[in-house]
């Protein structure tokens, strides 16, 4: 029987508000056994890049990242936002270790080609990522806390999106542990209606996000989230939940289900 591990993933907005990331890494403190946290950092690149007079280019919710705005988020994802994560866990009394993709090569990608006219620089998509290296660390008590950043085996890294980090450490992790993914964000769950906090749709199945997404019911950046989780599941992850950051006991939000 495998033995337990649970990884969350924060979210941006999250990491950006003080009242809700404290209360999550405290939560995330009292999780029992092994466990890993990823996290996303986007809003906090957003505003260092605007103090460097750089602009912030999006398609579809998507970032463009050029030459410049790569040095930036590899500055905040690997630096500012991981390091001020890391010293936090260790203050709640966990042997925390900030990662990126290129780091004992845990998460090797690509850059994405570019399709439909759209060139998104410097953006990685995950080719593989080595469960093994990472199990050993969490064997040694060390809980990795990971950056969306990988490489590409070239010496370039690459902006990679976090809720993708996740999905592939935990599909890595789950040959050797009972795996548990938790999105967690500011909201309750997937919702049918964002505007309202108790739309929360309980459960999803493949069949139900075709049927969502048809008709307008999940779109923009859930898509790729819920595409993430499925694929986590498909792949022997035990559970994933998409929840609110306040509430990662696992007995809350949206269950993703085969």
């Amino acid at each position: 029987m495998k033995e337990k591990l649970t990884i969350v993933k924060v979210g941006g907005a999250v990491v950006e508000d003080e009242k809700q990331l404290g209360r999550l890494l405290a939560d995330f403190c009292a999780i029992e056994g092994r466990k890993v946290l990823v996290h996303g950092g986007g809003r906090r690149a957003t505003q260092v890049a605007a103090k460097l007079g750089i602009e912030s280019k999006m398609v579809d919710g998507r970032r463009i990242t050029d030459e410049e705005m790569l040095e930036v988020v590899t500055m905040v994802y690997g630096g500012l936002v991981n390091k001020n994560l890391v010293a936090r866990l260790q203050a709640g009394g966990v042997n925390a270790l900030g990662l990126t993709g290129a780091d004992m090569d845990v998460l090797h990608s690509h850059r994405r080609p570019v399709k439909n006219g759209i060139d998104f620089g410097f953006v990685g998509d995950v080719d593989r990522a080595d469960g093994a290296i990472l199990a050993s660390l969490i064997e040694k008590g060390v809980t990795p806390v990971m950056a969306p950043l990988t490489h590409d085996g070239q010496g370039n890294m690459l902006n990679t999106n976090a809720d993708t980090i996740a999905s592939e450490t935990a599909k890595a992790l789950a040959e050797f542990y009972d795996v548990t993914l938790i999105y967690s964000f500011e909201k309750r769950g997937v919702l049918a209606d964002p505007d309202d906090d108790n739309s929360m749709i309980e459960t999803i199945t493949h069949a139900d996000f075709e049927r969502y997404r048809a008709d307008g019911t999940i779109s923009g950046g859930m898509l790729p989230k819920i595409e993430n989780a499925l694929a986590a599941i498909d792949a022997g992850v035990s559970r994933v939940i998409i929840t609110l950051a306040t509430a990662i006991d696992g007995k809350h939000g949206t269950v993703i289900k085969k």
